[in-house]
């Protein structure tokens, strides 16, 4: 029996008007699914595909160098005089490097002030505060451990003594040169022990040190750095001792079983001024690639990977004028050492039977510290996020505050209208600390000394608060209580293998990363009610006029047979 086909004429639907409609169902369905999951598929077969344009250009532009040298410093013979002191051998540096001390006198690193600051008011020897340390005035024999200079012990330093200049802290290469303990950035003279740790020093050696001197290495740099705020990781969530001989897991430009950079190898350096500030001028706002400009600084990410890094048609390129690399490339900070994420300073003057005491953490840290008072430690962070464009401002103590809520110490510039700036991940660090009730000002203290007006001696805050404002030139009424802060801190470094770089997902949803930034429409985070009456009104005219035209369809078919 041979099956006969039916005749159907052109125009007319070969299928029943009911499953016309359950196709266009199924496939607005399917189109709806592929918008969920659109971008994740797109970026997951990326990973499948060739490298992505970005990975290739970064490794056109830092391809493997060998560093090479013109003289051997252990050869010279200045420098295997008997020195008896750091200036000496920076009197023997410049006699051969002749500008370097001139040109070291206008950076940032010797000033430790803004230098878009006429006013000489912000920065690290002004009157700006942080909620770690709080200020430099009247503590610089302490604070200036790190400064790369020697002698500073209050405002009198000579900031114009050529050989004041410390040129090895930063160029020495034996690892036995130290600053620490406390001596207005002179090591020490003689054997010493330190009773703040238990740790005994030693004088350096200082023509094995000054005969050793090369390129900065990541150790130079860490020594400060990474120790900053009075200990490892205290101030920044992603630069401590763990980047030191880091993994590529832990970063993976710095990873020593990676690319195994140094610190100078993104931040560049002319005339001594290294790249990356982030006071009131940006440390870079032009996003050149090497390729369009090989003497372009390579502070950017996209010096190296281009502003499009992704493969073609992949989502993420879309995202770059608007949202950092580091936003999706650094998840989590504090990924091995934990960093201090609250310092209370109100708590602090506690003793046991008289005498100071600590009370370790969980986390390996102290949680309290009669010194300082009490703190939280955290690991595997997750950052705060806000518009960047490369700046940061921050309070000084002239500056009145509010104290009925939390004051913002320090804070970025920038917002989504702002060409340059981007969605950047942060750490917030939240504390406590001393204001003067009257004048709504944030107080100085005297911390470090010998005296009864260093807190650290007689832990009493009046006289330690009016030592610190009288040396910073500053009126303190005498009335003081303790007024919240936040303070931040740009993430930067620890960036992840890209396997575990932030799925859509992580931002695109209701309680999301970006959940805190209201200021503009995110899909999948996001609803606006006109917008979705809109949306579901077109949806219910598709509808109903498919089933118009169904009907429309059986009628018609029913007058044929008539």
């Amino acid at each position: 029996m041979t099956a006969q086909l039916k005749k159907v004429k052109p125009g007319t639907s070969i299928l029943p008007p009911g499953m016309c409609l359950g196709i266009l169902v199924f496939f607005m369905a399917v189109i709806f699914q592929i918008s969920i999951v659109g971008e994740d598929t797109a970026w997951a077969a990326s990973e499948n595909e060739e490298i992505a344009p970005g990975r290739t250009m970064a490794r056109q532009a830092l391809k493997k160098r060998e560093i090479w040298k013109t003289t051997d410093h252990s050869k010279h013979e200045i420098l295997k005089q008997d020195f008896k002191s750091g200036p000496e051998v920076t009197a023997a540096c410049l006699s051969c490097h002749t500008e370097a001390a001139a040109q070291f006198h206008e950076t940032i690193h010797w000033t430790w002030l803004d230098p878009a600051d006429e006013s000489k008011v912000v920065g690290k020897a002004g009157l700006s505060v942080n909620n770690f340390c709080i200020n430099l005035k009247s503590n610089e024999p302490r604070c200036t451990s790190c400064h790369a200079g020697y002698g500073w012990k209050d405002d009198s330093f000579d900031f114009t003594d050529q050989t004041k200049v410390d040129c090895l802290v930063c160029h020495e290469q034996t690892g036995t040169y130290h600053k620490f303990p406390a001596g207005a950035g002179n090591p020490v003279s003689e054997e010493t022990v330190f009773k703040g740790n238990g740790k005994t020093y030693y004088p350096p050696e200082w023509n094995l040190v000054a005969q050793s001197v090369s390129r900065p290495t990541r150790s130079n740099c860490g020594t400060c750095h990474f120790f900053g705020g009075g200990g490892d990781a205290v101030k920044h969530g992603d630069m401590d001792s763990s980047l030191m001989k880091p993994n590529k897991n832990l970063d993976v430009h710095m990873g020593i079983d990676g690319q195994n950079f140094d610190c100078v190898r993104c931040h560049t350096t002319v005339r001594h001024q290294i790249a990356g500030r982030i006071y009131a001028t940006p440390a870079s706002t032009d996003r050149k690639s090497l390729i369009e400009d090989d003497m372009a600084s390579k502070i950017m990410c996209e010096s190296c990977h281009s502003s499009t890094p992704h493969k073609p048609g992949v989502k993420a390129n879309d995202h770059t004028d608007k949202v950092a690399c580091q936003t999706c490339h650094i998840p989590e900070f504090a990924r091995v050492n934990p960093t201090k994420m609250w310092w209370d300073w109100s708590k602090a003057g506690g003793k046991k039977d008289g005498k100071p005491f600590k009370i370790p953490g969980p986390l390996g840290k102290p949680d309290y510290d009669t010194q300082k008072g009490e703190f939280v430690w955290e690991k595997n962070v997750t950052p705060e996020y806000f518009w960047f464009n490369g700046s940061i401002q921050t309070l000084t103590a002239l500056d009145m505050i509010d104290p009925a809520k939390t004051v913002k110490v320090s804070w970025p510039t920038g917002d989504r209208e702002d060409k340059n700036s981007r969605i950047f991940p942060f750490k917030v660090h939240l504390g406590k600390q001393p204001y003067d009730k009257v004048n709504k000002t944030i107080l100085i203290p005297h911390l470090f000394g010998k005296t009864e007006d260093a807190y650290w001696v007689s832990y009493d805050w009046k006289k330690a608060l009016y030592k610190g404002m009288e040396t910073a030139g500053l009126n303190f009424s005498g009335e003081f209580d303790f007024v919240e802060t936040s303070y931040v801190f740009p993430t930067t470094h620890m960036v992840a293998p890209k396997a575990d770089s932030l799925s859509c997902q992580e931002c695109h949803s209701k309680d999301g990363r970006m959940k805190n930034l209201a200021d503009f429409y995110m899909p999948g985070r996001d609803t606006r009610s006109v917008v979705d009456y809109a949306g579901w009104g077109l949806v219910l005219v598709s509808l109903v006029g498919v089933m118009l035209h169904g009907l429309g369809r059986i009628f018609a078919k029913n007058g044929r047979r008539k």
